[in-house]
């Protein structure tokens, strides 16, 4: 230590007699004194910010008899960096400014000369540090002081292993706030699930929000706790890459190495192509048993009974082998196409079959296979049981009834169906007349008969041949010629009359049930303005307009996507003037933007709902291009909410949410999807009542906005904070993702406009919900709402609610107001499967200061005046009521409400029972 003035280094003992050296300064009875020590050159070790924890004692200037008015009880801490120890006794110069200011330290007790000097205990820091190292300096300016001992620290987050990554020792960020990033490798013998691995190191030295993993590689599993990943021992496996454990090895397989991810099939066994390594292996069938035929002329049937062993499996299927003998060359050779297997002769999964078309005394051998998964990895043909039939054949039963089709003057044609039983193949059908013989023959089952005798009655029979020969004759049927009218050219004329008549009766049934649809009542729905071939149709159909003359701009409010938004007075012919917002469109447009710009108004004015904004009428016919709406004095609810935090009672917050809600309820029954419903889109005129507003979709086919909110996704921008899981990933946009989005917005509300997620990134937080990871309820949120809130955030989205559903859920709220005094503790889980950043009641133990712990909740704002009050112990504080917040200049609602409940949480650690009056 380096001193100036009037300093001392004393050894002297603490009060457990041990020795210690202090540096002390005791000059209170002289006038304008500026003691300085200044501590030794301390390297930074790229440490960000530093943390300084002195110890020292104060004696009360009460009990200094005579003593000017200029004793201090406190001291003052600097720090000064520099890239090299090049101070001196003169330089820096001792005084602020070059010297940082740190804080001024005042003691929790001071000492007399009566009694003995209570050690105070102080730790404060600071940051960012930028240079090599830095000097400490105390200042001390009339107190009568000791300073004990000065330990100088960072904080770390120690090395660590989590999801099977390895993450590094990390420091902690400049700020107490901050959140250091750290990256992960994986473990040996593990692989990456997700990327990318890291984890957030925060300003207390503690891991959080894991983001990606990784999981044991296939022959490995998990041990040591789930820090390593050990080598499967020999017998076992593990087939996959994951969390599971390794297991003996399936039957009739081995593995005689570690590490194995399979094991293999023991000889005679094997595993078919779609198995899973941790199925069993399994070997082929033996043959079908009990194969009974049953011949009848050219046919057959085949049926059999199981294998006796089906070689370990369930897949068993059966193919017919069908050979035709000759037994005079002593050899068999595979039957021809003409020989039909019903219902096939591979694959066979029933145990019956029916063989047709034989030949007629022929000697035939059937094999019946039993084959299963694994018979085409064996090397040997597949067992069979075999059955040797002979055939004989019929001639051919009778054919049915011949039909008349047609007949004229000279002619008739004929028609009719084969037999019932061919028994065999059919080579022709012969046609008969008794009177006058043979008419001739057909190979088809009709034919024409030319030549005939007009008017004269004729008496046909129809047989059919096979190799057996002519089958039975039909029923004699009596058929005539003509005398003159041909009944098949009449039939013709009359077609196109009949076809034309059935015509019209078709599109008259068409047209009665299209109009029934269109003039059915209470089917309003949403019709997209894009399908319009020409826009200003759509404009002109849905959207007034209003001559530029009504409307009167009074002054810009904001900026939109396509010019300015502005506060002004629209007086319509015969109605009253009223204030509106009015949206511009910016010069130098082009076609597309302004198609887009007025899609909003060809959109919104399909709506007609009082939580849906309200269009009041357009301005197209002059410029600027203008979308007149009805104003909203609050704006935005995300702004209004954090302008007012704390401000509303729980009824007013559920009043907003049901607003918004009966607004979606409206848009969903109208088949809308909004995909951007979020706080900001949403506004608040001057009674509190919640509008959707925002139908502007171009955002979602224009991609040059720099807006962090919104990320490029395949087709155009997507909120991610606001979005479901299934339309990031596959933009499948629903009602059911406006749901999800509509519980984003409950969070906000609940948390007056907090941003959802905080400062995570996009992707951690796609990761963190892919992990079911759900925000946790903000301060004082009544369960009943954090329940709705995690019942819009089903992953599984036909489970979420509908919109019906939340409305009449928070009317039911609203009614039983009793139901939104539960509310959810704050240290309870956010119903993530993980430990993630969650919003958790702080320890105030793990504070040294009240101001660390205003820092930890969020209100160091207030850090001077609880300070300057003198509430500089956590003791002190936890006495602390709503008047005493007050007096030191808290005057905040919120904010009142928000310390209060951290203090009756700390009385709670403490195990006090004082009342908090809020």
């Amino acid at each position: 230590m380096q001193r100036l003035q009037r300093t001392w280094r004393m050894s002297g003992y603490d009060d457990a007699m041990n020795p210690i050296r202090t540096y002390q300064v005791c000059n209170v009875r002289e006038s304008n004194q500026n003691n300085w020590l200044r501590s030794d050159f301390i390297p930074r070790k790229d440490v960000l910010r530093v943390y300084v924890e002195m110890k020292f004692t104060v004696r009360d200037c009460n009990s200094i008899p005579n003593i000017p008015g200029s004793c201090k009880e406190t001291f003052n801490l600097f720090y000064y960096e520099s890239d090299s120890d090049s101070a001196t006794e003169t330089s820096p110069f001792w005084m602020e400014n070059p010297y940082v200011k740190v804080d001024t330290i005042a003691p929790d007790e001071s000492f007399s000369m009566l009694e003995s000097g209570r050690v105070n205990t102080k730790v404060r820091s600071f940051g960012p540090l930028s240079k090599v190292g830095f000097y400490l300096a105390f200042q001390d300016l009339g107190a009568c002081m000791s300073l004990i001992s000065v330990r100088v620290f960072y904080k770390k987050c120690s090395t660590t292993i989590a999801n099977f990554a390895v993450f590094p020792e990390t420091a902690t960020g400049a700020e107490a706030t901050s959140l250091v990033i750290a990256p992960g490798t994986c473990v040996s013998n593990a692989l990456e699930v997700s990327v990318p691995l890291k984890l957030y190191c925060n300003g207390d030295g503690e891991w959080m929000v894991p983001v990606g993993s990784c999981t044991c590689a296939n022959g490995f599993e998990p041990a040591m706790k789930d820090t390593q990943c050990q080598a499967c021992s020999p017998g076992t496996f593990k087939s996959k890459q994951g969390e599971g454990f390794c297991t003996p090895c399936p039957p009739n397989s081995r593995t005689s190495s570690g590490a194995a991810s399979l094991c293999s099939c023991r000889n005679g066994y094997y595993r078919s192509d779609t198995d899973s390594p941790d199925n069993a292996c399994t070997t082929i069938p033996s043959a079908p048993r009990s194969v009974i035929s049953n011949v009848n002329e050219t046919s057959l049937v085949l049926e059999w009974s199981e294998p006796r062993d089906s070689g370990g499996r369930g897949d068993i299927f059966y193919n017919i082998i069908c050979k035709k003998c000759l037994p005079e060359r002593g050899m068999c050779s595979r039957c021809d196409d003409n020989v039909d297997i019903s219902p096939r002769h591979l694959g066979l999964t029933q145990r019956r079959v029916a063989v047709r078309n034989l030949q007629a005394h022929t000697q035939y051998s059937f094999e019946i296979q039993a084959v299963n998964g694994v018979s085409n990895k064996s090397p040997y043909t597949p067992q069979f049981s075999a059955v040797n039939i002979t055939t004989n054949q019929a001639a051919p039963s009778a054919v049915p009834t011949v039909h008349l089709m047609g007949a004229t003057a000279s002619t008739m044609s004929l028609s009719w169906l084969p037999p019932e039983k061919p028994n065999g193949i059919i080579l022709d059908y012969e046609i008969n007349e008794c009177a006058h013989s043979g008419l001739g023959t057909s190979q088809r089952s009709s034919a024409r008969i030319e030549g005939l005798k007009t008017g004269t009655p004729y008496v046909v029979q129809v047989r059919a041949r096979t190799v057996a020969g002519y089958g039975r004759y039909s029923s004699p049927a009596d058929f005539s010629t003509n005398l003159k009218s041909d009944p098949e050219k009449s039939l013709q004329e009359q077609l196109p009359l009949i076809v034309g008549s059935a015509t019209a009766s078709l599109v008259f049934i068409i047209a009665v049930v299209v109009i029934a649809i269109i003039f059915t009542p209470g089917m309003k729905v949403y019709i997209d303005p894009f399908t319009y071939e020409d826009p200003n149709e759509a404009i002109r159909e849905f959207a007034k307009e209003i001559d530029i003359s009504c409307v009167k701009i009074e002054e810009v409010i904001g900026a939109g996507e396509f010019g300015e938004v502005c506060r002004g007075r629209c007086k319509l012919p015969g109605r009253r003037e009223i204030i509106v917002a009015i949206k511009t469109l910016k010069v130098g447009y082009t076609d597309r933007q302004r198609r887009d710009f007025l899609s909003e108004a060809s959109i919104m004015g399909q709506f007609d709902h009082p939580n849906i904004i309200r269009l009041e009428g357009v301005v197209t016919k002059s410029r600027p291009v203008m979308i007149v709406t009805e104003f909203m004095e609050n704006g935005a609810l995300d702004s209004f909410l954090r302008l007012n935090d704390g401000q509303f009672t729980v009824i007013q917050l559920v009043g907003m949410l049901r607003g918004i809600a009966a607004g979606m309820k409206y848009l969903s029954d109208m088949n809308y999807v909004h995909r951007d419903l979020a706080a900001r889109n949403i506004l608040v005129n001057s009674n509190l009542v919640c509008k959707v507003s925002d139908f502007g979709l171009s955002r979602f086919l224009e991609d040059d906005a720099m807006d962090p909110t919104y990320t490029s996704s395949l087709g155009g921008k997507i909120p991610i904070r606001w979005t479901a899981p299934e339309a990031i990933a596959y933009r499948k946009f629903t009602s059911a993702s406006d749901v999800w989005s509509y519980g984003i917005v409950m969070w906000e509300v609940m948390s007056y406009g907090e941003r959802p997620y905080w400062d995570m990134s996009n992707q951690d937080v796609i990761n963190a919900v892919e992990q079911d990871y759900r925000l946790p309820p903000p301060m004082d949120c009544p369960t009943a709402l954090h329940q709705l809130m995690l019942d819009c955030w089903v992953k599984e989205r036909n489970l979420r609610p509908k919109f019906s559903q939340i409305v009449a859920t928070l009317d039911k709220l609203i009614r039983n107001a009793a139901s939104l005094k539960v509310v959810t503790s704050s240290t309870q889980s956010s119903g993530a499967s993980q430990p993630l950043l969650d919003r958790c009641v702080p320890d105030y133990t793990t504070f040294t200061t009240v101001g660390d712990w205003l820092d930890a909740i969020k209100m160091s704002r207030y850090r001077d005046n609880f300070l300057n009050a003198g509430f500089a112990s956590f003791d002190l504080v936890a006495q602390m009521t709503a008047e005493d917040l007050l007096r030191i200049g808290v005057t905040l609602a919120g904010h009142q409400k928000k310390i209060l409940g951290s203090i009756q949480d700390m009385r709670l650690q403490m195990n006090q029972t004082l009342p908090v009056q809020v």
